[in-house]
């Protein structure tokens, strides 16, 4: 009999397959959807502090724009402090209590305190475990990378140290020195790395000369620097990798366990396809192994890592000539130039 199963964060999951952190758990209906397909975990969607912020100042503006209406009219909407992220956490409590899954919760803070005030919060609410999205925008010019650096490692120590459930790191890719970055947090006893974090990309609409704000999805495909960095991260790390960005069928999936992933999120693919794509996930990666031969998930995980691999550069090349070069014949007869 074919076992699905995996560790990830210390969590023994069904399958390597859980949904992303996405507005999709804010609905009850999609997480029966997804248990009911199959899904291993999810993340509910992220808690992010600059967003909280900006409601907070909204709201008190809303309010204070009657304020010299007429006396009563000041009393009508007397002074109320911002409920911040009790919402918030009351729905991941009520998610927790109803699902059958593990629920991963997610944070994206500003400022220390911040984080350590909302980790404690969410581990309160009975998550499984919890998931640090790193990410911010630079704003200064003069901040160097090193400065950045040392403010993460800061921030998963703090958070590590104040909460007991297991704890992963959601990481973009913009450092200067990937490989030694991860190799830092992971010195730091983290359960579980995910990569990468799929960013907010502004557009422009040229004809109305004005900023555009896209929902942006993921593309077939776009799981390409995650896959390299999963082959190059397999056997030099603790912690559990986890795969996200472009992963949509069950073939993505089986790329990502071969390089060297414990798991993988998806969410772009659950907008494009529906919910319950997940089970035809998870049926190509059964029958995959099925025809084989393979019985668990370990008996092929990392098997195409830069570890186990008989060409140790095959997740280091970055120009296309250096594949050109060892591979011209083939590349004519698939591709003739003439």
């Amino acid at each position: 009999m074919i076992d699905l199963s995996t560790n990830y964060m210390g969590l023994k999951l069904k399958n390597p397959v859980i949904a992303g952190a996405s507005n999709l758990a804010l609905r009850m209906e999609n997480v029966k959807a997804m248990e009911d397909a199959g899904v291993a975990a999810i993340v509910y969607k992220s808690l992010f502090e600059e967003q909280i912020n900006f409601e907070s100042a909204e709201f008190d503006e809303s309010i204070r724009a009657y304020n010299d209406r007429n006396a009563e009219m000041a009393r009508m909407y007397p002074e109320m402090k911002h409920a911040g992220p009790k919402n918030f956490l009351l729905q991941l409590k009520r998610l927790k209590e109803k699902a059958s899954v593990p629920i991963i919760a997610s944070i994206n803070a500003i400022n220390k305190e911040t984080w350590l005030e909302y980790a404690k919060l969410v581990e309160a609410t009975g998550v499984d475990a919890l998931e640090i999205n790193l990410f911010k925008s630079p704003k200064k010019f003069d901040v160097s990378g090193d400065d950045i650096e040392k403010e993460k490692l800061d921030i998963i120590k703090t958070v590590k140290k104040a909460v007991k459930i297991p704890v992963s790191v959601k990481l973009g890719m913009s450092y200067s020195n990937l490989l030694n970055f991860i190799n830092k947090i992971d010195k730091l006893k983290i359960d579980g790395l995910v990569i990468f974090n799929r960013l907010f990309e502004p557009e422009i609409d040229i004809y109305e000369e004005k900023p555009l704000f896209p929902f942006n999805l993921s593309n077939k495909g776009d799981y390409r620097l995650a896959l390299r960095y999963a082959g190059l991260l397999y056997g030099n790390i603790k912690s559990n990798i986890c795969c996200n960005s472009g992963i949509f069928d069950g073939d993505d999936l089986i790329k990502m366990i071969l390089a060297g992933a414990d798991a993988v999120q998806v969410v772009s693919t659950l907008y494009k396809h529906k919910i319950s794509h997940i089970s035809n996930i998870l049926k190509t990666l059964s029958n995959w192994m099925n025809d084989k031969g393979y019985s668990s998930i370990n008996d092929f995980k990392g098997k195409l890592s830069r570890k186990k691999s008989k060409d140790p550069y095959i997740y280091l090349r970055a120009q296309y000539v250096d594949i050109i070069l060892n591979s011209a014949d083939e590349l004519l007869k698939k591709h003739p130039v003439i």
